[in-house]
Formats: C-alpha cells, sequence, structure tokens
C-alpha cells in the first residue's frame, strides 16, 4: 500500500497494534523486537531523503526496458502516511536466553518479521493500510533513528487509512509484476 489518506489514526491505535504485534511467537520467548514510531519532522525528513537516494540508485540500476515502468511506479508513502513505524531485531537482548538461537541465530530476524506480520494482519482487520518501504539503507535508518547498533531493521512502515480500495496489488496493475498461484510454491517429496 503507498496511497495514503492523510487523516490521523485514533488515540492509541499504534499502541494496541504495537500490543497485538507483542504476542507474535519468538524464538525461546525471546521478543526480540523493538517498534520506533518516527514522529519528529527531521527524523521523517532524513528517512525521506535517504529513500530518495537509494530509490535514485534503484532506478539507475534498472535494465533499460523497466526504467520507464519503474519511474512510474509510487514506492514509498513516506509523505502521505500519518503514522511511520520501524521494526528493529535486538541482537543483545538476554530474554530468551538464547534458546533456539544456537545453530539458527536468524531466528531473532524472524521473530520480529513475526511480530511486523501479526501488527499487519491486525491493522488490516481495524481498517488500516499498511506499506512496507524496502528502499532504504539500514546503516542511515539505524543513524536517524539513533537506535542501538545491534539493533538489525527489519522494516520500515507507513500506516493509515487507504486512499482507495484496491484488491489487486499496485505492482501487478503497474504490470510490474504477477503474482503466482500458491500451487506454484507447494513442493512434495
Amino acid at each position: 500500500m503507498r496511497r495514503f489518506r492523510r487523516e490521523p489514526l485514533p488515540d492509541g491505535a499504534i499502541e494496541r497494534l504495537v500490543a497485538f504485534a507483542s504476542l507474535a511467537p519468538s524464538v525461546g520467548l525471546s521478543q526480540p523486537w523493538r517498534f520506533v514510531l518516527v514522529e519528529t519532522a527531521a527524523r521523517r525528513e532524513a528517512i525521506r531523503e535517504d529513500f530518495s537516494r537509494c530509490n535514485a540508485a534503484a532506478l539507475a540500476a534498472q535494465a533499460p526496458e523497466r526504467t520507464r515502468v519503474y519511474a512510474r511506479l509510487k514506492l514509498a508513502g513516506l509523505d502521505e502516511a500519518p503514522c511511520q513505524l520501524a521494526v528493529f531485531a535486538d541482537h543483545a537482548t538476554n530474554q530468551g536466553h538464547a534458546l533456539g538461537r544456537r545453530t539458527m541465530p536468524e531466528t531473532i530476524e524472524y521473530s520480529a518479521v513475526m511480530a511486523a506480520h501479526t501488527l499487519w494482519l491486525a491493522a488490516r482487520a481495524d481498517g488500516i493500510g499498511m506499506g512496507w518501504v524496502s528502499i532504504l539503507d539500514p546503516t542511515a535508518v539505524t543513524a536517524a533513528l539513533d537506535v542501538p547498533p545491534e539493533w538489525r531493521l527489519i522494516g520500515y512502515f507507513c500506516l493509515g487509512y487507504a486512499e482507495g480500495d484496491d484488491t489487486v496489488p499496485a505492482l501487478e496493475r503497474a504490470v510490474w509484476e504477477r503474482r503466482r498461484s500458491a500451487a506454484e510454491f507447494l513442493f512434495r517429496r
């Protein structure tokens, strides 16, 4: 989702969504997710500038036949969304006593992804749209938001009420990609 109405979310909405997200499963009950609500104009502008730099580099890297399509895509709702939220995974957390992380340390990130997904589902159930801005430099975002260096950026999200109600993803409507059937992803052994 990239097109938002500017009206603010109701008081307490973000706190309620984060509470739902905190019910997500996590390795060893580590709850490594950290949510950063980005409210100040200066921090939002730093994120917007980083997006612009990264997006210009991504445009320059596109194959010539894709450049025009890419340039037309609206890839972020940073200017319109009333709420911006960064989700991080805290590698320094002692909670969970490292259970389940010795052979698969990436489960810290997976756990934070589960929290972001749970937040997304709760938001949609409340009629709140959510868009994932992935064209960002994680190091720049970490610096702009002044978070500990051991926090790893999982995602930067825009939240708000949708400008319209589309059932077909924007990238599919723009003929960037098509959604494949679930049968293509199921393998039997």
